[in-house]
């Protein structure tokens, strides 16, 4: 009897602490604390997409108008013309790899789930208002980068605050670092392996903890090498697979042609005026769904979070103007591309779903999002292999075709995003550290070595960890590293319109003399 109740107790602990945790990213994202509202708009919201607009119209709509000339660019910048560790396209590669994965599978079923689709308009949105924010961090951290007593090149924004913004804002830098640090291993790991790990599950029987210890070891096998062993992978897998994957999306849509113009017309109407409750579906008003719109865009692409930026800021080009492009066609591909290609597959594709009706009777209904799979406590992969499933049904080793295929896609896009939120990670605990008097070159690589072995290990409890609570961390985790990235990035835009004429050294640069890494401050 004590044991239950100790049970009992235990368990009403942990809902307890779910409950806080998603009532703190409701009031981020939407402004609501146990489902009344305390703040008449969202927040999060507001801020991210407030400050993309600013700089879009800052850059008088360069990003869009520029968007042919930046894919141009990808064949350019398959060889690198300045100083820096891969080439611009390995940069991009790089920072792709870390912004398509679960988000773009998982996290788009999610949003409609909690939007409806009228989401995905919003993901829209946001993605095109990213632009402008991934071009002012793709510039920035060109303009800004710092090298360190052996001649490495590193940045991101913890760099172009210091060095853009001056010591006096190393505050600044230090909370990104550390929301960095959380994020990273909430959203960058955690997520990730549990992903991963089901998906091997599902597909070859491996027990999770099982494909944890896989995992883990074929990361560090990777991360050992730095960031120019993860550009290398990333750059040959993620066009490989982002390709492969756009494919069977394309064929699957072709396959239901007649009900794409009925699809789009609903994301439509759906973004303005909320959809009533269907089948599984959760009903949705408007700010429900500018709410899931783009908090899951800003978990897919990045823009404004400050991640990519860590990326870009090593390839070999002296021209800020160009990489901010690059950088701005991640967040284009990540999310108009690969994201709007999940969203039709889920929304669009004809089949039999079943679903339970409140007797408990089963029935079937023709589309994945309106069936048990639709609610946010089911939505996820299942439903976007789901969908593939129904398109592509001829079983392989026992398993669908489509779905095969679409959890093969899953597993490497999810294991090159755990090898670059690895080096996101190790940027931002080695500026702390690099804070501490008397630090040196050799700490850091020590430091890094140190760091590569707890993320593998991060890895292999990840894979078998509660989701609950790591799923509602993620918006809030992703918000604490997207604001003092947002700061800098509204402080420094005189800089990126400046640098977007093409004045490659616009801007001052604050440099100290110190013992410490990097040679610039």
């Amino acid at each position: 009897m004590a044991a239950a109740d100790a049970a009992d107790t235990a368990q009403a602990g942990s809902t307890g602490i779910i409950d806080f945790i998603e009532n703190v990213s409701n009031v981020i994202w939407a402004g609501t604390w146990e489902g009344a509202t305390i703040i008449p708009v969202p927040p999060m919201v507001v801020i991210l997409l407030g400050a993309g607009l600013y700089i879009m119209f800052g850059l008088r709509f360069y990003p869009i108008l520029q968007l042919g000339s930046a894919f141009a660019g990808l064949f350019k910048g398959r060889k690198g013309s300045g100083s820096g560790e891969i080439s611009p396209f390995a940069a991009l590669s790089t920072a792709l790899s870390g912004q398509v994965g679960t988000g773009n599978l998982a996290g788009v079923a999610t949003a409609i789930a909690l939007g409806g689709p009228g989401a995905i308009f919003w993901m829209w949105i946001t993605a095109l208002i990213g632009m402008a924010l991934a071009f002012a961090e793709g510039s920035l951290a060109i303009r800004y980068r710092e090298t360190t007593s052996d001649g490495t090149l590193r940045g991101g924004p913890m760099s172009y605050i210091m060095m853009g913004l001056g010591p006096r804002w190393g505050w600044l830098a230090v909370i990104f670092c550390l929301a960095t640090l959380f994020s990273a291993l909430i959203t960058g790991n955690g997520i990730q392996a549990n992903s991963v790990a089901d998906s091997m599950n599902e597909l070859f029987g491996i027990s999770e903890k099982m494909a944890g210890v896989i995992v883990a070891i074929a990361v560090f096998i990777v991360i050992i090498g730095g960031i120019k062993s993860i550009g290398r992978v990333a750059e040959s897998v993620i066009p490989f697979m982002a390709f492969a994957y756009i494919i069977m999306a394309v064929i699957a849509l072709a396959l239901n042609a007649a009900a794409i113009p009925g699809t789009f017309a609903l994301i439509f109407e759906s973004a303005f005026t909320g959809s009533a409750a269907s089948g599984g579906f959760i009903g949705a008003s408007m700010i429900v769904a500018i709410r899931a719109g783009v908090e899951r865009g800003l978990f897919s692409n990045e823009a404004g979070q400050g991640s990519t930026p860590i990326a870009h800021a090593v390839a070999q080009t002296d021209d800020p103007a160009s990489q901010g492009r690059m950088a701005m066609l991640g967040t284009f591909i990540d999310t108009v591309i690969v994201c709007t290609m999940t969203a039709l597959v889920i929304l669009t594709v004809q089949g039999q779903f079943a679903l339970t009706d409140a007797a408990g009777s089963v029935g079937y209904v023709e589309r994945v999002w309106t069936s048990d799979l639709g609610p946010e406590s089911e939505a996820g992969f299942a439903s976007t292999s789901a969908a593939f499933a129904a398109v592509f049904p001829t079983e392989i080793i026992g398993v669908p075709l489509g779905t095969l295929v679409a959890s093969v896609v899953l597993i490497l896009f999810v294991f090159t995003t755990l090898l670059t939120w690895s080096y996101y990670g190790e940027r931002a605990i080695t500026f702390i550290y690099d804070r501490i008097p008397g630090t040196n070159r050799g700490g850091e690589k020590v430091l890094h070595m140190i760091w590569r072995v707890i993320w593998c290990i991060a890895i292999y409890y990840g894979a078998f960890a509660p989701l609950d609570t790591i799923w509602r961390l993620g918006g809030i985790s992703n918000a604490l590293m997207a604001l003092p990235n947002l700061l800098a990035l509204l402080l420094l835009s005189g800089v990126v319109f400046k640098l977007a004429k093409g004045i490659k050294d616009a801007g001052r640069t604050h440099t100290a003399d110190t013992p410490e890494e990097p040679e610039e401050y």
